[in-house]
């Protein structure tokens, strides 16, 4: 199934997963708009046509497993190594790192895909391909099923994501949000950030 942007956006709009107020982001930044995945992603057809998006466009390289960080990515990486009849595994944090935990590991040379659900500044992203590197494994690609950064995020590896939409965010220091002192901030996500 493709998907346009506007059949993605409005997937969103219709499971209230696209969020307006004042947000903190897990990046530590303040945003007037929050993609909830979670909302999208409670509904499996939902989930499998969104992630068909990702999976069709990985589907001719080489992939033995897939790896999401927890716990936003988990059930986005689930479903793409169903679409593609390969392993599914995440990392977590353990003492505020990412890590495999609960028996998972990978071999040496294993090509691992990557998928989350949001990316903004792509940190859990970018901590996943340490471990996968740190096995001895091989990043084939990064997926995600929305792109806030409109692609300025660059992991060094082929990135596919759902919608890329760029989605203002400022720093707290300079939130116009803060400084109008209307709306309090709220941190929807399951990140504990300082």
């Amino acid at each position: 199934m493709s998907l346009t942007d506007q059949q993605i956006l409005k997937i969103f709009l219709e499971t209230n997963a696209l969020l307006e107020g004042h947000f903190l982001l897990t990046s530590g930044r303040h945003s007037n708009q929050y993609f909830q995945c979670a909302k999208v992603l409670q509904f499996p057809n939902h989930t499998s046509d969104v992630c068909s998006l990702l999976t069709d466009h990985f589907r001719n390289n080489e992939i033995d497993t897939v790896i999401a960080p927890a716990m936003g990515g988990i059930i986005v990486g689930y479903e793409v190594a169903r679409q593609l009849g390969k392993r599914s595994i995440f990392t977590e944090r353990e003492n505020n790192q990412m890590t495999l935990r609960r028996g998972f590991s990978l071999s040496e040379n294993e090509k691992v895909l990557v998928c989350e659900d949001v990316v903004t500044t792509g940190g859990s992203v970018f901590e996943v391909i340490e471990i996968v590197k740190n096995f001895g494994a091989k990043v084939i690609g990064v997926a995600s099923i929305v792109d806030r950064s409109n692609g300025k995020v660059d992991f060094g590896y082929p990135f596919k994501s759902a919608l890329q939409l760029e989605v203002v965010s400022y720093l707290p220091e300079e939130c116009p949000i803060c400084k109008e002192g209307t709306i309090p901030l709220v941190k929807p996500g399951s990140r504990k950030v300082k």
